[in-house]
């Protein structure tokens, strides 16, 4: 199969194998009303099925790329498609945190209402955020952003009878659907200046810095930003993680914040003449994310909320990789931007998924869906020693402590921006360098709790973690230790997804 034949399935499969997962489930749901006995719900497997067939069509174009070295592009009608470096780190980091949710929702969705809708939705918002990476136009660019929202909202608020999910629900389409509009009249300003919507077409059409592109690139930045949760524009965040099924929580901040933040800055590639505002924009953005998300965070005792509010300051770190990369036309500050793009998509999902399954076997799966606090954590360790020691890992990586990926995918901004020799940008590090000292400040006394001595009485009540689980939280941990130790194993991704961007500003 040619590559550009696999791209094509590799967008339509998740569009044609959702419903097949819903009605392939919803089927049997009904069998099983009939039935005396209650039959296996087969959504999640054909979810996973599903997964792993876009998997394979993603190979098919992954061997092209590495062995000829190209951009792969296809075309559907009048709509055309660019596979390119950040197309592909965008695509197996979703893949791979899909399949890994999937398999961790056996168990967590199980016997759950409507869980064949759940699948359904998981694999339609993984097909969007694959074809958002692919766009070459602001449109369609638009298109698949929106998808994606959708199909994260209706998540976002699946526990609908819960009061707190709704109201999540509820507030996160709000504010999504008020960035979207803004975003809909940047593209029209655009289009009004340029005469086009195609990325390339834009970008040789700017000859010069307009008034109105300006305007357009600032609504495209807050339209954008609801979805990258950047401060101020933040406030469905915390809710929308704290309410949404542990799964979810982790795609949220593994993937759907980092593609808002792709969308942004494939747009911004559009608008790169007199570029290193742009970069400026986005450094000062980094330094309200990183304060805010962390003074939030210290305040909080719900354990999803405060993970929740550290992807502020960590959306902040990738912000300062772009932003220098952008503002000094610097390649290094990008990869470093993608490394910490990667390494906090798998420490972010391990902790929700850790933390997920201890709220599991504590609460939800007891019927009470009330929130994990951080009492509830107190010598978990004693009855849950796998799920506490993956959830340390990941709150210490997050924390920035060697030998882990975080600490390597931070390093390479600091160090990559300390390059530039400019005396507000080395003294930015420095802040930054603070602010993950910071994080430790709740990261470590979770930590601490987990291997007390005295265990919390919900503790000594709980349910035993499933296989399910399990699984998933030992494969991010594995990768997080790997990627740590061996940071040279990411660059055949980071480089090429760097250089996609870096090409429209290093002019």
């Amino acid at each position: 199969m040619e590559a550009a034949s696999a791209l094509l399935w590799l967008l339509a499969f998740p569009f044609i194998a959702a419903p097949v997962v819903y009605i392939g489930g919803r089927l049997v749901v009904r069998e099983s009303e009939k039935s005396e006995k209650p039959l296996l719900n087969p959504a999640g497997w054909l979810a996973l099925l599903a997964l792993l067939g876009a998997g394979a069509f993603l190979y098919i174009i992954g061997k092209d790329i590495f062995s000829v070295g190209q951009i792969i592009f296809a075309t559907v009608g009048n709509i055309r498609l660019r596979f390119d470096g950040i197309s592909l780190l965008m695509s197996i980091l979703v893949l791979a945190l899909g399949i890994l949710v999937t398999i961790y929702s056996f168990a967590y969705m199980k016997g759950e209402e409507h869980e064949e809708k759940f699948y359904a939705l998981l694999v339609l918002m993984i097909g969007s955020i694959i074809g958002l990476s692919c766009a070459i136009d602001l449109f369609n660019l638009w298109v698949w952003f929106e998808a994606m929202a959708i199909t994260t909202i209706l998540l976002v608020a699946f526990y609908r009878n819960q009061p707190g999910s709704l109201e999540a629900g509820v507030k996160y389409l709000v504010q999504s659907a008020a960035g979207s509009v803004l975003v809909v009249l940047g593209i029209v300003l655009v289009f009004f200046q340029t005469g086009s919507l195609d990325l390339e077409s834009i970008r040789m059409a700017v000859t010069q810095p307009s008034l109105l592109l300006v305007i357009a690139g600032g609504l495209m930045v807050i339209g954008f930003g609801v979805k990258i949760a950047l401060v101020p524009m933040h406030t469905w965040l915390p809710d929308a993680h704290s309410q949404a099924p542990s799964g979810i929580s982790a795609m949220l901040s593994g993937v759907v914040i980092e593609a808002g933040l792709i969308a942004l800055l494939r747009a911004f590639g559009a608008l790169a003449v007199g570029s290193d505002r742009w970069g400026y924009i986005l450094i000062g953005f980094a330094v309200l994310n990183m304060v805010v998300g962390n003074l939030m965070a210290l305040r909080q005792r719900e354990v999803k909320r405060m993970l929740a509010f550290s992807s502020l300051s960590h959306v902040g770190y990738m912000l300062l990789g772009f932003g220098v990369m952008i503002a000094f036309y610097n390649p290094y500050a990008g990869m470093g931007g993608f490394y910490h793009l990667i390494t906090h998509g798998l420490m972010k999902g391990l902790a929700f998924l850790a933390a997920g399954a201890l709220l599991y076997v504590l609460h939800v799966g007891k019927g009470d869906h009330h929130p994990l606090t951080v009492d509830d954590l107190n010598g978990a360790s004693r009855k849950y020693p796998l799920t506490a020691f993956t959830l340390s890992v990941a709150l210490l990586a997050l924390g920035g402590l060697p030998p882990l990926a975080g600490f390597m995918s931070k390093w390479q901004i600091f160090a990559s921006s300390v390059m530039t020799q400019n005396g507000w940008v080395i003294a930015l590090v420095i802040f930054a360098a603070l602010n993950s000292v910071l994080s430790l400040g709740y990261y470590a006394p979770l930590v601490n709790r987990l291997y007390r001595r005295e265990t919390s009485p919900i503790v000594e009540t709980g349910k035993p973690v499933s296989i399910w689980m399990s699984i998933p939280m030992v494969v991010l941990t594995l990768l997080i230790v790997v990627l740590g130790v061996a940071p040279n194993l990411i660059y055949w991704l980071t480089g090429p997804s760097a250089i996609s961007i870096f090409m429209f500003f290093g002019n």
